[in-house]
């Protein structure tokens, strides 16, 4: 790879990085923010799931747009409508009283959420259009996972000590991440040359969307299911962990980050590691996914047979599911973005975003309501573990590279 491609990839890099931290830098502060503005755990959860709800349903449009007008140009439009948003939540949270500060936080959460939209979803296919190779697509996109993983990682102990100077900080400063993200990608960021390229209209969009989906859907659509279902548990076991780290084992602050740093560090490790040995194998990236889809599970189900009053098994069983979400995302990204023509990866990569941020917006949410049932919660991520593993298993078969084209697993 040449000097000129790696400083794209680190610009790009950045992206999932700052919109990671946009939002996993919240997860350690909830229960600091539930008792500052007054309101209860279910609100609470909210100020993460409305940020990831409105994503949802603006991530395919903003793929559209991608396809349309340039990624380039929809990234930094995107970034710089989260700064925005951030700027909202900072101010709302400084200036105004408890009731009010909570609604404009969820102002600037929902704004953020639509500017999250045309940010890290659209950097995907941007990386499948920089890099001929599949190998460097393959790579690439291990980076850029790990960057988003990396960003989970620093996020609980960067929260936490943000939240020493003082309790909003977490909130406000990510318009200050956002103006680095934008200057970095203006600077660096050389995207492919399209001038040939023909525009469609939406209703030509909306119809070779159709096309895809009913060529290519079984697998397509356990991709998008697998992805929901992981980003849920990931999301629904660190809300829990915030929690309980201070209801039962009294810790909190930059101590807590740091803890809750240990399973999102497996995740980091994981992605790095499975980007770079599956290269171009479909096969590989398959029983990757399915070898993730059973560590998850299976680590999720511990706690529902094991002594887990001590906090180390906690965290070791979380960490081998961490491991498992490590195997299984970047295996999901270069299976969806190899597999689909350059012209709707931008589409068909953000719908697969929109049902990860699904999974983000449910796993808080769901999980609030049940933080006085562990088990409960477990029995939960254990079955859903165990619908990944069976999508896995049975929905995906790369077995051989005719095969691979007969099902829309490569580019035909």
């Amino acid at each position: 790879m040449d000097e000129q491609k790696k400083l794209d990839l680190v610009a790009l890099a950045s992206i999932p990085l700052i919109m990671t931290l946009a939002n996993s830098m919240l997860i350690p502060v909830l229960p600091l923010m539930q008792k500052k503005l007054g309101i209860t755990t279910v609100m609470t959860s909210l100020i993460i799931t409305v940020y990831a709800a409105v994503s949802i349903v603006c991530i395919p449009i903003a793929g559209y747009l991608s396809d349309r007008y340039g990624r380039k140009l929809i990234i930094i439009i995107g970034l710089s409508i989260a700064a925005v948003g951030g700027v909202i939540s900072g101010w709302s949270a400084w200036q105004l009283d408890q009731h009010a500060a909570y609604i404009g936080i969820l102002i600037g959460r929902f704004i953020q959420g639509i500017g999250a939209a045309g940010a890290f979803p659209i950097v995907l296919p941007l990386v499948g259009d920089m890099f001929r190779s599949d190998e460097q697509v393959s790579s690439s996109l291990g980076m850029i996972e790990t960057s988003n993983t990396f960003g989970k990682v620093v996020s609980p102990i960067l929260g936490s000590a943000l939240t020493l100077v003082v309790w909003f900080l977490p909130l406000a400063i990510i318009p200050v991440f956002c103006a680095i993200s934008i200057a970095a990608i203006a600077i660096f960021v050389k995207v492919p040359n399209k001038n040939n390229q023909q525009k469609i209209t939406f209703k030509a969009f909306l119809h070779d969307v159709g096309d895809i989906l009913y060529k290519d859907g079984r697998w397509l659509y356990a991709i998008f299911a697998i992805g929901g279902i992981a980003m849920y548990i990931m999301f629904g076991f660190l809300y829990h962990m915030s929690t309980m780290l201070e209801e039962k084992y009294g810790i909190d602050g930059i101590k807590k980050g740091a803890l809750l740093a240990v399973p999102l560090c497996a995740i980091c490790i994981a992605s790095f590691v499975t980007g770079k040995l599956i290269g171009t194998n479909k096969c590989k990236m398959k029983w990757f996914n399915f070898t993730g889809t059973v560590m998850l599970t299976g680590s999720m189900s511990m706690f529902l047979f094991m002594d887990t009053t001590k906090l180390l098994t906690n965290l070791i069983l979380l960490s081998i599911g961490g491991l498992g979400i490590g195997l299984i995302l970047p295996s999901l990204d270069a299976l969806i973005t190899e597999g689909i023509d350059k012209k709707q990866r931008g589409t068909i990569t953000s719908l697969y975003s929109s049902m990860r941020f699904i999974g983000v917006a449910a796993g808080p949410l769901i999980t609030s309501f049940f933080l006085d049932n562990d088990k409960m919660v477990f029995y939960i991520f254990t079955g859903a573990g165990l619908l990944c593993c069976g999508i896995a298993l049975f929905a995906i078969h790369p077995s051989s590279k005719e095969q691979q084209e007969e099902e829309g697993l490569v580019p035909t």
